[in-house]
């Protein structure tokens, strides 16, 4: 098996995160109603909600008696790829869970499963179920969320697991603060600033997971929508520093941190790597615009209370 493929071009795009949680019908109302997905498709077990955009699905729930992350996907550029990824695996700390495969979820395609060396799940596909009916601009979409933007995962040694995202899955560091890696899957042109990131943490638990709306209007109106059915904005509205993004962030069911985020930064390999020192905001303000109280006490618990299923 060769690993002569550029790591650079192993990854097209993050696309869907599978989580557990005891009230599986509660959580597809929430998500539908009030996050406003619609379902892709089910089965006796998994409810799939998709966006409008093109990937077959954002979010994946299925029932388990505690909340819990069970995997991550990410878009391989290739049936190849996904051999070179889980050789390079086994080279840089991880375990290939599941060697590749026929995926026999509603999506399709073929996959690999593997876990990074901090124990987090990653279901890397490639050939799934495309919509060819994506209308994110469309009028009637535009209070929908588009695709997933970034998952931030904590981790209790950032420095030694973030090689291996770098030299298994050839993310590339977009800014490191003094809180947060920020991590981006190199694109052609330009691509997000950031698809996952990677927080100093005590923990290896599931810190949010991003969904990019279609503009700033979206957003806020998305966190009014948000207030109206009882949930509160545990920290917005505001304008992050790296990356770029406005932002709002909510507890939805079973406690996952979900956020509302749009004009994410664009970049491409030009970009320069920004460290702590140029990422320090006035005393009082926790963004760019200085309106945002900082995170509440709720949303910072939630943030390491959700684990990645063990195996």
């Amino acid at each position: 098996m060769s690993t002569s493929m550029n790591t650079k071009h192993l990854i097209s795009s993050l696309r869907s995160v599978e989580i557990g949680l005891p009230d599986v019908a509660a959580a597809e109302k929430f998500f539908v109603d009030t996050w406003h997905l619609d379902v892709a498709a089910r089965t006796n077990d998994i409810v799939y909600l998709r966006g409008t955009g093109a990937d077959h699905h954002l979010i994946a729930l299925r029932y388990s008696a505690a909340p819990a992350l069970h995997a991550i996907t990410l878009k391989a550029t290739s049936s190849m790829a996904l051999n070179t990824i889980s050789e390079l695996t086994i080279r840089h700390g991880g375990r290939v869970l599941q060697t590749k495969h026929a995926v026999q979820d509603l999506a399709g395609g073929e996959a690999i499963t593997i876990m990074d060396p901090q124990g987090r799940v990653l279901n890397i596909v490639c050939g799934d179920v495309r919509h060819d009916d994506c209308a994110p601009d469309a009028p009637a979409n535009a209070d929908k969320p588009i695709r997933l933007a970034h998952a931030v995962l904590n981790s209790h040694d950032v420095a030694s697991v973030m090689p291996f995202y770098e030299n298994v899955l050839g993310f590339k560091l977009s800014d490191r603060t003094k809180i947060m890696a920020f991590m981006r899957i190199p694109q052609t042109g330009l691509g997000d600033h950031h698809s996952i990131a990677l927080a100093d943490a005590d923990n290896d638990c599931l810190n949010h997971i991003a969904f990019v709306m279609p503009t700033l209007e979206s957003v806020m109106r998305g966190g009014g929508r948000m207030r109206d059915a009882g949930f509160e904005i545990e920290w917005g509205p505001g304008r992050h520093g790296p990356g770029d993004n406005a932002f709002n962030y909510f507890l939805g069911p079973a406690g996952f941190v979900i956020e509302y985020t749009a004009e994410v930064e664009q970049v491409d390999d030009t970009y320069v790597v920004r460290g702590s020192a140029d990422w320090k905001w006035p005393v009082g303000r926790v963004d760019q615009w200085g309106i945002s109280a900082p995170p509440s006490s709720k949303l910072k618990q939630a943030q390491r209370e959700i684990s990645f299923i063990k195996h």
